[in-house]
């Protein structure tokens, strides 16, 4: 059997001979099999001689990354084994073939395999930087520019036109219920949550929505307000000074900020030592405002968000 997968991500795949043990072990665990040091990396299939090892599949899906993502568990492993033993049988043909031997595979083996010690590397010196410590003086810096910034919470219902949004205040004058309102007529996509924004500051805001959200005392309606998305009817809920989340709940974010951070500070470094020359042909060809592709990923875009309690709200309307 044939079979056809996606193409492998291009982002960047750190510390994949690395965490094959790991996501072995992971895989087996998953399948409910105990993990006896006889079977801990068990042989799945065999071609002409050649082993396929639960260790040879879980790096597989590492390496396929997302398009592997919508498949169950089952499917997945399957798929991948598959696409193992293809490239196994077609491999082979290859060597057979001599492609190896070609001056396209040998740039390709030279570049796949500093990019895997690159990647390698890179994962090292960001597990390195995570510590507890790091993240913590993170999370405190952040945390300081957040408190005691005022926010609201509150519900709207949106619509097409200014007629619509006087019809549905009238209704609300008379005693609607809100919610139930803004689950009937808001075209909002949170009209499902009776229009509830949750809590925001000014700055979330297009302006005219914060200028009447903040102007106005909890439990009392807007009149109808016009942004660029249409025409609102805004209930606040309630006001209160901000206070930064708890540090478990943006943990995550913080840990890939500081992993991303340590790696561009380090590449950052190595360039300065390094003895790096372009010739004229290539600053010939190259576009007049091209980034430089060698650079490092600028960190400072993972940074936690000190305007945003959450550190990384989704944009709302």
């Amino acid at each position: 059997m044939t079979t056809s997968l996606p193409e492998t991500k291009t982002g960047l795949r750190f510390g994949l001979a690395a965490l094959a043990a790991t996501g072995c072990l992971v895989a087996l665990l998953a399948a409910g099999v105990p993990a006896r040091a006889a079977d801990a990396d068990p042989v799945l299939a065999k071609v002409n001689g050649s082993e396929i090892r639960a260790s040879d599949v879980a790096l597989a899906e590492e390496e396929l990354g997302p398009s592997l993502q919508q498949m169950d568990p089952a499917t997945r492993k399957d798929n991948v084994l598959s696409f193992l033993i293809d490239m196994k049988i077609v491999s082979k043909a290859a060597e057979d073939k001599k492609v190896e031997n070609s001056d396209d595979f040998k740039k390709r083996l030279a570049f796949a395999r500093n990019r895997l010690l690159m990647d390698s590397l890179l994962a090292t010196e960001g597990k390195a930087a995570t510590t507890d410590e790091a993240m913590k003086k993170v999370y405190d810096e952040a945390a300081k520019q957040i408190t005691g910034e005022q926010e609201v919470r509150a519900r709207h219902i949106l619509v097409e036109t200014e007629d619509e949004a006087k019809a549905i205040k009238a209704e609300l004058d008379k005693g609607a219920d809100f919610a139930e309102l803004a689950k009937k007529k808001s075209k909002d996509p949170g009209a499902s949550d009776g229009g509830d924004l949750g809590f925001f500051t000014k700055e979330q805001m297009v302006p005219e929505f914060s200028a009447v959200a903040f102007s106005l005392e909890p439990g009392k309606i807007s009149d109808p307000v016009k942004s660029q998305f249409g025409w609102h009817i805004i209930k606040v809920e309630e006001k209160r000074n901000r206070k930064a989340p708890d540090f478990d709940q943006v943990k995550g974010q913080i840990e890939t900020y500081v992993t991303r951070k340590a790696q561009a500070d380090y590449v950052a470094k190595l360039r300065e030592a390094a003895k790096i020359e372009r010739t004229e042909v290539a600053k010939t060809d190259a576009p007049a405002a091209a980034p430089d592709a060698t650079k490092p990923a600028d960190a400072s875009k993972d940074a936690p968000k000190p305007a945003d309690n959450k550190m990384a709200p989704p944009a709302k309307k």
